[in-house]
């Protein structure tokens, strides 16, 4: 009798003892494992600086300045005006077959196409000129003014003998609108009062004459001086083309 009481005893200590133990969970569901609360502090790899490294690459002091897309040095050098050898050259659009040297030179300058320079004789006329100095009252290869130029040009290439003044030479000419204007037609200006200057129309508004600044030289009848003391325009009636015009 004992001996069966004392196994029982045993039974009710043994379940009295586990009713502090927590119940396992048979749910199905894994209940996740707790973890200590996380650091605010934040743990990096030993050994691992997260400091970010300076570059040592060095940089180029010299400043230069941007132009349109290019950088360029402050000491770049300047360009050197082209010759008018240079311009023909580069400006293939002036080059017509056959075109003479004397044709693509002045093309050059009036801006234009060598083959609509065709009187043979005025280009050489005004090449024989070209750059001679200035002097009021002379005639000659030693320097020259605009009316004596002018007076000269219509005798080698037109056969015309004209007035020595600009002056008298406007009153020979017939007057004729700008808009009228034919290569060998005359241009008269004020330059020091009442008609004072005179120079022969081109083409594409280009007039070449004896300046005083330059000589004998081409210019443009729309910059501002000119066309600021610009008189009229006059066309002698017994012009003729030359002869020695070229054929196209």
């Amino acid at each position: 009798m004992v001996k069966q009481i004392i196994p029982a005893i045993a039974i009710i200590v043994l379940f009295g003892s586990c009713s502090s133990l927590k119940p396992l969970n048979f749910s199905g569901s894994r209940e996740e494992a707790s973890v200590p609360a996380a650091s605010t502090t934040s743990k990096f790899i030993d050994n691992i600086s997260t400091t970010a490294k300076t570059s040592n690459i060095k940089t180029d002091k010299k400043e230069t300045f941007s132009t349109r897309g290019f950088s360029v040095d402050e000491t770049t050098s300047k360009e050197k005006p082209a010759t008018i050898d240079e311009l023909i050259n580069n400006r293939t659009t002036y080059h017509t077959e056959n075109a003479s040297a004397l044709q693509q030179k002045y093309a050059v300058l009036l801006n234009t196409e060598a083959g609509q320079l065709q009187n043979a004789e005025l280009l050489e006329g005004i090449d024989e000129w070209y750059g001679t100095r200035y002097l009021m009252g002379g005639t000659s290869k030693k320097g020259i003014d605009c009316s004596a130029f002018v007076g000269a040009i219509y005798a080698a290439v037109y056969g015309i003998s004209l007035p020595r003044t600009a002056r008298y030479q406007y009153q020979v000419s017939r007057r004729i609108p700008r808009t009228e204007l034919k290569e060998g037609d005359l241009l008269f200006f004020n330059t020091r009062g009442g008609v004072s200057h005179v120079g022969i129309y081109l083409q594409n508004n280009k007039f070449v004459h004896a300046s005083v600044s330059k000589g004998v030289t081409i210019s443009d009848m729309f910059e501002p001086f000119y066309l600021q003391h610009f008189i009229g325009a006059g066309r002698v009636v017994n012009k003729q083309p030359s002869t020695a015009a070229l054929n196209p």
